[in-house]
């Protein structure tokens, strides 16, 4: 996600891009570097900003957002808080909501979002930009915000939002000192969990001056960093300012998953563990606006093993933890796109065959909603591997 402040004050670039056509222009940049969204913001959310009018932000936001619609084929977001700016946007041309507030400031955006069948990017913020580095404070900064954003987006279906047009971001640095930002990153897995494509957005970000003793003009590497490190823990959207930059190292970093990650391959008999139903959300398929929309996976799991040893001591760590084991492969579905189900079912074996005590495992991945020309009630793959490579 390429970053167009039409603003006079951002904290990176703000004035620089202030005028619709210097906007308009750098919008067609990013897109020709590789941007996969444009996010078009007309209002600053920097800490210590102050809350602009909507008159302004509508002058500002919507013409670039119309004239970039017009000229290139890349999505558009548009960066607001107000219901009224984002219907306008949405209305000329952008196909996604971005709302730092996440619906607190105007609950009307959610319903704007709804009825335009638009995607809403939900963000963590404690307080409001023009107050939230003023004390930022958490007793559990990772479970109050896998709360909040649980929360929002339960607010957000009430309103008509599709699960699936979710988007949840943990606001690395709003409303966060550094320790909470490092916290919150070591963390992505587990808001992973929430079942909703995860969006970071680290680029430039003070922490980064702060670790490295840079400006914000000198921190583009600093940002790479992070890049790798969100998309490694789950990220499917990183929203950065030097787009040619971080888009060779997502690309590089999915390489390495790729190439590293693991490949392995099983019949379920005897003993047995059950997990079914597991509905987690991704962006698999071979088609464009598959990778791009993502929609809900269905895994059920058979793990053949020994039971006995957990049965007679009564013991969790005789056996495989379930819960543990449908966090990790929630994270993996939810993770690198893949282009075919039987790839998925590849992985999620491999993953669940790396636990020794488990010696075959039965894997099946239904995709509920896959875009077929006749009806059909799902679409599925099963494999079944075992430990020593059998199928």
């Amino acid at each position: 996600m390429g970053v167009v402040n039409v603003t006079p004050d951002s904290f990176s670039d703000g004035g620089r891009y202030a005028d619709h056509d210097a906007a308009v222009a750098h919008g067609l940049a990013l897109a020709a570097d590789g941007a996969d969204l444009l996010d078009v913001g007309g209002e600053s959310t920097r800490p210590g900003a102050e809350y602009i009018d909507q008159v302004t932000e509508l002058a500002r936001a919507v013409p670039v957002v119309e004239r970039l619609a017009e000229a290139t084929d890349v999505p558009i977001s548009i960066d607001t808080r107000k219901a009224a700016v984002a219907r306008a946007a949405l209305a000329a041309g952008a196909v996604m909501v971005n709302d730092v507030s996440a619906g607190r400031d105007d609950p009307d955006l959610l319903g704007v979002a709804a009825e335009a069948k638009a995607g809403l990017v939900l963000m963590h913020m404690q307080g409001t930009p023009a107050t939230m580095q003023d004390d930022p404070r958490y007793d559990d900064v990772v479970g109050e915000v896998e709360a909040f954003l649980a929360e929002r987006c339960a607010a957000a279906k009430a309103a008509g939002v599709p699960t699936d047009a979710l988007v949840v971001d943990p606001g690395i640095g709003f409303g966060k000192r550094d320790e909470h930002n490092y916290a919150l990153l070591g963390s992505l897995p587990r808001l992973t969990r929430l079942g909703h494509p995860l969006l970071v957005g680290t680029s430039r970000k003070g922490f980064i001056g702060r670790a490295l003793g840079l400006g914000v003009d000198q921190r583009d590497e600093g940002t790479a960093a992070t890049v790798t490190w969100v998309v490694e823990r789950g990220a499917r959207i990183v929203r950065v300012h030097a787009v040619r930059t971080m888009a060779r190292v997502v690309r590089m970093t999915e390489a390495l998953l790729a190439a590293t990650g693991p490949g392995g391959t099983v019949t379920v008999n005897g003993d047995r563990i059950l997990l079914r139903g597991l509905r987690v959300f991704g962006h698999h398929g071979a088609l464009a606006h598959e990778t791009a929309l993502g929609q809900v996976f269905v895994i059920d799991l058979e793990l053949a093993l020994d039971l006995g040893p957990a049965g007679t001591s009564d013991d969790l760590a005789e056996t495989v933890d379930y819960g543990r084991l449908a966090g990790h492969v929630a994270e993996l579905v939810a993770g690198r796109p893949r282009r075919l189900l039987e790839a998925v079912a590849e992985d999620v074996a491999s993953l669940v065959l790396a636990d020794g005590r488990v010696d075959e495992v039965r894997v099946r991945v239904a995709k509920p909603h896959a875009p077929l020309p006749l009806d059909a009630a799902e679409v599925a793959v099963e494999l079944v591997r075992g430990r020593d490579g059998s199928r």
